[in-house]
C-alpha cells in the first residue's frame, strides 16, 4: 500500500506505509450503516444512484486498509448508475472483531464475502478487490465453485492484486509487522513504523491502525506471504476479470500481473500516475476505468493469452 504524499521508501511497504484516502469523511450521498449478513454486521460506506441502478458493485479493502479506502470512487460510481458499497472486512476499523486467527484465514474472509453478496441480494453484482481484498475476492468466487454454486458475480476487478504470495521483500515486512505487535503493541508498532501526519485525515489514519485486530493482522499477513497461485482455477470458473493497477508497484511487479491478466484472458488497465492504490492515489481514473469495464460486460470471457492490456488516461 503506497503512500504517494508520504513519498515512503522505493517499493512502499506494509510496515512502512498505508493506503491513504484522499478525505475519510464520507460525501453527502453516502451512507455510514451496518450491513447484517447470515455471519454477522459489517461495516459498510453504501453510496445508491438517484438515477436508475444499473447494477452493484462490492469493494473489499486491503491489508491494514478499510472502506474508506473506496471513499473516492463511491460518488462517481453511484452517478454512473451503479450502488457502490465498500466493506471493512472481519476485524478491520469498524467491523466486529472474532476469536482466534482461524476466524481470519481465507476461506472464512472469502465466506464472509459471499454472506455480504447474499446479504446485497442484487443483480448483477460486481466485485472489487484491492491488494489482499483481491485474494479475498478470488477466494469467494473459488468458495462458490467448489460447493457447486455458480458464482454470483458479473464479474470480478483485482485492484494491485496478483497471482498470489507477494514479493519476498514485503513478505519480511508482513512478518516483522506480526511479531512486533505482540512486542510493542499497536501503538508502539505504529510509531516506529508510521510518520505522523498532522490533519483530519492523518488523524483517521492513526485510528483505523489502532482499530484493526491484531489476530487480523497476523493471519492475512501470513496468507499475503503464503497464498500459491491460484490463476488457472480462477480461469477455469469463467468469470470475466479485470486486473488493474498502476504504472509501479512494489508488492506484486508489474510484469507478474500483466502475465497473470494474460493467463485468464483479462481486461488490463493500467492507471497512469498511480503505484499499488489506484482507487486512492488516482480515483477518477479508476472509477472511469471500472464503469468502462462494466459497460462492456466484462466482455466476454477471453481465450488465455489474449489480455489486452489498456493505459488509463492520467486523471
Amino acid at each position: 500500500m503506497t503512500d504517494r504524499c508520504r513519498r515512503p521508501s522505493p517499493g512502499g511497504g506494509y510496515c512502512r506505509s498505508v493506503s491513504r484516502p484522499p478525505f475519510c469523511v464520507p460525501p453527502a450521498e453516502v451512507r455510514a450503516r451496518p450491513l447484517v449478513t447470515a455471519r454477522g454486521e459489517f461495516s459498510v460506506l453504501d453510496a445508491v444512484p438517484t438515477c436508475e441502478t444499473v447494477g452493484t458493485v462490492l469493494l473489499v479493502p486491503g491489508y491494514t486498509g478499510s472502506k474508506e479506502d473506496f471513499i473516492a470512487l463511491l460518488a462517481p460510481l453511484a452517478a454512473a448508475g451503479y450502488r457502490a458499497v465498500a466493506v471493512d472486512g472481519r476485524g478491520q476499523y469498524e467491523t466486529v472483531c472474532a476469536e482466534g486467527r482461524v476466524a481470519y484465514r481465507l476461506g472464512a474472509l472469502a465466506e464472509d464475502v459471499l454472506a455480504q453478496t447474499d446479504a446485497l441480494g442484487a443483480a448483477p453484482l460486481h466485485l472489487v478487490g484491492h491488494s489482499l481484498g483481491g485474494l479475498i475476492s478470488r477466494g469467494a468466487v473459488l468458495r462458490a465453485v467448489a460447493a457447486g454454486r455458480t458464482p454470483p458475480f458479473a464479474s470480478l476487478t483485482l485492484i494491485g492484486s496478483g497471482p498470489g504470495r507477494i514479493v519476498r521483500r514485503q513478505r519480511w515486512r508482513a512478518r516483522a509487522l506480526a511479531l512486533g505487535l505482540p512486542l510493542l503493541g499497536a501503538h508502539g508498532m505504529w510509531r516506529l513504523t508510521q510518520r505522523v501526519e498532522p490533519g483530519e485525515v492523518g488523524e483517521f489514519l492513526r485510528r483505523r491502525w489502532l482499530a484493526n485486530a491484531p489476530a487480523q493482522l497476523a493471519a492475512t499477513g501470513r496468507t499475503l506471504r503464503y497464498e500459491p497461485d491460484r490463476v488457472e482455477l480462477l480461469a477455469a470458473a469463467g468469470l470475466p476479470v479485470h486486473v488493474l493497477s498502476g504504472e509501479r508497484d512494489g508488492i506484486w511487479p508489474m510484469p507478474a500481473l500483466d502475465r497473470m491478466a494474460e493467463r485468464l484472458g483479462a481486461r488490463r488497465t493500467v492507471i497512469r500516475g498511480a503505484e499499488h492504490s489506484p482507487n486512492t492515489e488516482r480515483p477518477a481514473a479508476t472509477a472511469q476505468a471500472l464503469i468502462d469495464f462494466w459497460a462492456a460486460r466484462g466482455p466476454r470471457p477471453r481465450l488465455p493469452g489474449a489480455g489486452a492490456r489498456e493505459h488509463a488516461a492520467r486523471r
